[in-house]
């Protein structure tokens, strides 16, 4: 055979082109993580296939089906929550939608605390709607009415550690102990793993808006569940199945933002609690919502479930109602703007009546509490000083 015959003949410029950009194979490992922005994965042969499919070898196949960096985000979200494994979706919503296409069916009762984020109390009511789901609320004190509530049919139940928007601490270990066995479905956005692990308190699944305190820098759309392995396959399934997947990049940069949330929830913690007490003495400030201040009904809980503070939001009632709102958001809009949204980098306020619990009836927020002059303030790694200030010189426009 000549030495012509055994080299690789010259491809078409089109062919390079249509195969380029894989790096030839090295030995060291990079020091960030890669992303691995792929649609699916090459397959060797059909051997390999089943062998992947089955989990027999480390493998992936389809990224709505698994991708790495969806992988290694909800490894480590797991391990901070003390979870066994977890799945990452295109967002906190659609966290849920797979929890309770996995766990739920028609007919089935669900028990959900009266005070939740504004779109899980819609989708909650759709679902009752529209495909026969039985739902009770129940106040997350009134631990005689939960045990009431209680059916054969009972198959979930939802609560938040620290609820949307007004801050109430949910007596998890009491709630476990009337649940006796029923799964019981914990948001933890507000608390994250850094402050409390429901699943340690006898929780069965944690859910986090991965948008909020988890990537913390207001980039991330994603949402992501933890439990145990056998739920979390089940729930995966659904994922796939529905289409809440995540995408890789949203995974990576949720978890180069997950290296520094300890630091910062420990930040936003000290802060909001200064800010806190500041907002008490305002004589525009009607009341002030947070778990850490003495006179808040939750107080002795927080100290018990929450050691290591109680995180960077809370929320204060103007005594000018909606119109004092208006005033005070034109006044601080330079400097702590107004955004439906929550535990980015900087401070930001919310209204919760005009964006996650617009959906409800005037009536329905009222029985929540949510008035139409409280606003939810997320506060950031600033100065508390310097939002202090910023904050009194704007409420004092109200005047």
């Amino acid at each position: 055979m000549t030495s012509e015959s055994s080299e690789s003949p010259e491809l078409d410029s089109s062919t390079l082109a249509a195969r380029a950009g894989y790096a030839p194979e090295f030995t060291t490992r990079s020091s960030a993580p890669p992303i691995y922005m792929t649609t699916a994965f090459d397959i060797e042969s059909l051997e390999q296939l089943d062998s992947v499919a089955g989990g027999r070898e480390k493998g992936y196949l389809y990224t709505r089906d698994g991708n790495p960096n969806h992988e290694a985000f909800a490894n480590d979200v797991a391990a901070l929550e003390h979870a066994e494994t977890g799945v990452v979706t295109a967002s906190g919503m659609g966290a849920l939608t797979a929890v309770l296409m996995a766990m739920v069916k028609t007919g089935d009762h669900i028990l959900a605390a009266r005070v939740l984020y504004g779109r899980t109390s819609q989708l909650l009511d759709h679902l009752a709607a529209s495909f026969g789901l039985k739902i009770t609320y129940f106040e997350v004190d009134d631990l005689q009415a939960l045990r009431a509530a209680i059916t054969s049919e009972t198959r979930l139940c939802i609560v938040e550690s620290i609820s949307n928007p007004l801050l109430e601490v949910a007596d998890l270990p009491a709630i476990v102990e009337v649940l006796k066995g029923i799964p019981l479905l914990v948001d933890s956005t507000f608390a994250t793993p850094c402050l409390l692990r429901p699943i340690d308190h006898g929780a069965t699944l944690v859910w986090h808006s991965v948008s909020k305190y988890l990537n913390g820098h207001g980039d991330v759309m994603a949402g992501i569940v933890v439990g145990s392995t056998n739920l979390i396959r089940r729930i995966r399934a659904m994922s796939s199945l529905y289409g809440v997947n995540a995408n890789p990049f949203e995974s990576w940069l949720a978890s180069r933002g997950l290296r520094t949330l300890p630091l910062r929830m420990q930040r936003v913690s000290e802060t909001a609690l200064k800010v806190a007490n500041f907002l008490k003495s305002n004589p525009q400030v009607s009341r002030v919502f947070y778990p850490g201040l003495e006179d808040h009904p939750h107080f002795a809980r927080a100290n018990r479930l929450l050691p290591n503070g109680c995180g960077g939001m809370l929320a204060f009632d103007l005594t000018g109602g909606r119109s004092a709102v208006d005033v005070l958001f034109r006044r601080l809009a330079h400097v702590i703007p107004f955004s439906p949204t929550l535990a980015d980098a900087r401070t930001t306020v919310s209204y919760p009546a005009g964006t996650s619990h617009k959906f409800m009836t005037a009536s329905a927020r009222a029985a929540c509490g949510i008035s139409d002059g409280l606003v939810r303030l997320s506060v950031g790694l600033e100065d508390a000083g310097d939002v202090n200030r910023e904050l009194g010189e704007a409420l004092a426009q109200l005047g």
